[in-house]
């Protein structure tokens, strides 16, 4: 059994408020509780299973498992609120995790976005996905589609359909 697989099977995971797709540890008073389970609920509408991990003061780690068709993923969440700062909140998620999750909440310039994410991808080796919430939509970008010859054309047509 993997790793993630055994850390999602824990008994000390409880659905949050009766939600069957959604599972917590506590952490319900952290600050970035709220975002984590508004990114949470975003992801369950495309057929994922969430487990929010547990967040230890001074120590950084990833936010979420997704899980789905039995495939488990660990993501670092980053609420993108300002115009500007993808870029610097991927490098940020370097350490915690291979996979970062964009949470949009405002709109984004997509060629930026496509370049930051390039960016990431350069800058971090072990870097493997980086999936982008944006209102309904859900948009996963893996290392090889960031240095196909054509990321940035297939890039705004998946983002911006």
């Amino acid at each position: 059994m993997g790793q993630l697989k055994t850390i999602a099977a824990r008994r000390e995971f409880r659905p949050y408020e009766d939600n069957p797709n959604i599972f917590i540890v506590g952490g319900e008073r952290d600050a970035d509780f709220i975002n984590l389970i508004n990114a949470a609920l975003k992801v369950v509408e495309h057929g994922y299973r969430v487990y929010l991990l547990p967040n230890p003061l001074d120590f950084r780690t990833a936010d979420f498992i997704l899980e789905r068709r039995g495939i488990f993923k660990l993501f670092d969440l980053k609420t993108i609120s300002g115009k500007t700062i993808v870029g610097s909140r991927l490098i940020e998620s370097i350490g915690q995790s291979n996979r970062v999750m964009l949470n949009m909440t405002i709109e984004y310039n997509t060629r930026l976005l496509a370049a930051d994410i390039r960016m990431y991808f350069e800058t971090y080796s072990d870097a493997l996905e980086v999936m982008i919430l944006k209102g309904k939509k859900v948009v996963s970008v893996d290392r090889s589609d960031a240095f196909h010859s054509s990321y940035y054309r297939i890039f705004k047509k998946r983002f911006e359909k």
